[in-house]
């Protein structure tokens, strides 16, 4: 991560360099305050600057730096591009280069970041930072060209992650309805056999009805017996 955190870093010392006219007060005021990382301040100085003198190479070049500093890419970006043609002839271009390279990717614009920092090695081979800048600048290039390469196939196994995990929840659901329904088919056959018409209903009363009858008069002849038989005992 220390790299793509050196790759991604603006080039802070380029950023101070430009206040070779001693007149330029505010260019030089925003300087200070810019290593103080007092950004925005900073900005307000260049901006006083820029009121001075619009076209000022060092007005415009350390505003954009303050800019990216607060992560405002796009006015940074903004204006670099009013010294695009100024900026090939100047003692600086390198750093020039290097910077608008770093708002390209912050972009993500990379086309324009590789030919960004290929102008910047053209200008000092030697330069590391710009080599790692310049790599990673062409594999990003690369990968967006490819369709996104990785990303995409991490898509796609999570797609087919899900259509798994779904076809699975389907087979669930469609086992869990089978015995659902199976279930169902037990209880109304259960029901079923333990309901019965009224005709088979009549005639098991009529059968207790007579059941009872019988054990009725049973026992009236039993008590008639014991009377009688007690009555031929008895002595008058």
């Amino acid at each position: 991560m220390k790299k793509l955190l050196l790759i991604f870093a603006f080039a802070a010392i380029s950023a101070c360099v430009f206040a070779q006219n001693p007149d330029k007060r505010e260019v030089r005021d925003g300087n200070r305050k810019f290593r103080k990382e007092n950004y925005k301040e900073a900005e307000i100085s260049y901006r006083k600057a820029l009121v001075k003198d619009s076209a000022s190479f060092a007005g415009n070049y350390n505003l954009a730096s303050s800019l990216y500093k607060q992560n405002d890419f796009e006015s940074a970006g903004e204006y670099l591009g009013k010294l695009k043609d100024t900026a090939p002839l100047n003692a600086r271009a390198q750093d020039y280069y290097f910077n608008k390279g770093n708002v390209d990717l912050q972009k993500k614009d990379y086309a324009s970041a590789v030919e960004d920092f290929k102008q910047s090695l053209l200008r000092n081979p030697s330069d590391l930072e710009a080599k790692e800048s310049y790599t990673y600048a062409k594999m990003m290039l690369k990968n967006e060209q490819n369709g996104g390469g990785g990303q995409n196939q991490d898509q796609n196994q999570d797609q087919d992650q899900n259509q798994d995990q779904n076809q699975d929840q389907n087979q669930d659901q469609n086992q869990n309805q089978e015995q659902n329904q199976n279930q169902n088919k037990n209880q109304e056959q259960n029901q079923n056999q333990s309901q019965i018409s009224p005709q088979q209903a009549q005639q098991l009363l009529q059968a207790i009805q007579a059941k009872e009858k019988d054990t009725q008069d049973k026992v009236k002849k039993e008590k008639a017996a014991a009377l009688n038989s007690r009555q031929k005992d008895k002595n008058w």
